[in-house]
């Protein structure tokens, strides 16, 4: 396996299995998405998925994403997808009901971005993304533009991944 896409629902294992994935690595660059929100739920979390991760996996909080695929070093955990699309929404000023035209562009541009990084990494790694195509339809113009955008994300990555899993309570089936 080079590159693995581990999609689920919330709170479905998907993260603990794709470390399972990498846990015969004996050193991991495990690449934390999301910004520190200062929110106590979200840092016990976090604090929760540190305690599980072996000693030896080093942490890069970061958004560029794209840059740490280019890096030909060792292997990777991408966790997650979903936080990255939620930050990068934030950066291109894309949750406004009326977008500004640059907003748009600077999305897709950071989409493909993040995509070819994928495609071309010669790293060995897994990233875990929510998988939005079996939830409710958002009533928000902002919540259906994200889901639209991480579903076809999902599907970019899916299409250019060695391995797709989808996890569902703690059991993963492979797609791919």
């Amino acid at each position: 396996m080079t590159r693995a896409l581990v999609l689920g629902g919330n709170r479905s294992g998907k993260s603990a299995f794709a470390e399972h994935l990498l846990a015969d690595e004996p050193t991991v660059d495990y690449i934390a998405t999301s910004a520190r929100s200062g929110d106590r739920d979200w840092e016990d979390r976090v604090r929760r998925h540190q305690q599980r991760r072996p000693s030896t996996w080093r942490t890069i909080e970061t958004a560029d994403v794209a840059r740490e695929l280019r890096v030909d070093s060792t292997p990777a955990l991408i966790d997650s997808v979903t936080a990255w699309l939620t930050r990068t929404m934030d950066d291109c000023r894309y949750w406004a009901d009326e977008l500004a035209e640059t907003s748009a562009r600077d999305l897709d541009d950071r989409l493909d971005e993040f995509d070819q990084a994928w495609e071309a990494t010669t790293r060995r790694v897994a990233a875990v993304s929510d998988e939005v195509g079996s939830g409710v339809i958002a009533p928000t113009v902002a919540g259906r533009r994200f889901a639209d955008r991480l579903g076809v994300l999902n599907q970019r990555l899916a299409a250019t991944a060695d391995e797709v899993y989808l996890v569902t309570a703690g059991i993963a089936q492979r797609l791919k």
